[in-house]
């Protein structure tokens, strides 16, 4: 099992097949619109426009955490939109956590790495993933988008 297993909805239309993104790294981020690490959507912005070429990230918009995520996917998709000019890549709204966790954030939480696995704590907590597919980071929210410790593992 890898990264490259899954598909999933992509926020507007089609679907999002990690398998396209061999060869890049990938960042995978739980997102919501209505949280203290919201604005992280600007940054996250910023690094996927510097890193595009080797780098794609991928939004998970999820309600898990406080009810910070209660729009529609049509709603998260113009929130992005008007208020970050988010071009990245977004999936539709999935759970993260709990008895209805999406089957790729089942993987992402019990995939070894050098950081932790379980669960995930709260919203945008970012995932890692190597060119080969393989889990090699895992950062809790409060890591930033353009800090130093997701800069120099991108660098790497």
């Amino acid at each position: 099992m890898s990264i490259y297993n899954f598909k999933v909805p992509a926020l507007e239309s089609g679907q999002i097949d990690f398998s396209e993104y061999k060869g890049k790294k990938i960042l995978i981020v739980n997102t919501a619109s209505e949280c203290g690490y919201t604005s992280q959507y600007k940054q996250l912005e910023e690094l996927y426009k510097e890193f595009k070429d080797e780098l794609v990230i991928v939004g998970f918009p999820a309600n898990n955490f406080g009810g910070q995520e209660p729009g529609t996917n049509d709603e998260i998709a113009a929130f992005c939109e008007k208020n970050y000019g988010v071009s990245f890549p977004m999936a539709q709204k999935v759970s993260v956590k709990g008895s209805d966790q999406h089957e790729l954030f089942k993987w992402l939480t019990s995939e070894e790495n050098p950081d932790f696995t379980g669960d995930i704590k709260w919203n945008f907590e970012k995932f890692l993933i190597d060119e080969e597919g393989k889990l090699v980071h895992r950062y809790r929210s409060g890591a930033e988008p353009l800090g130093e410790e997701i800069l120099n593992a991108l660098e790497k």
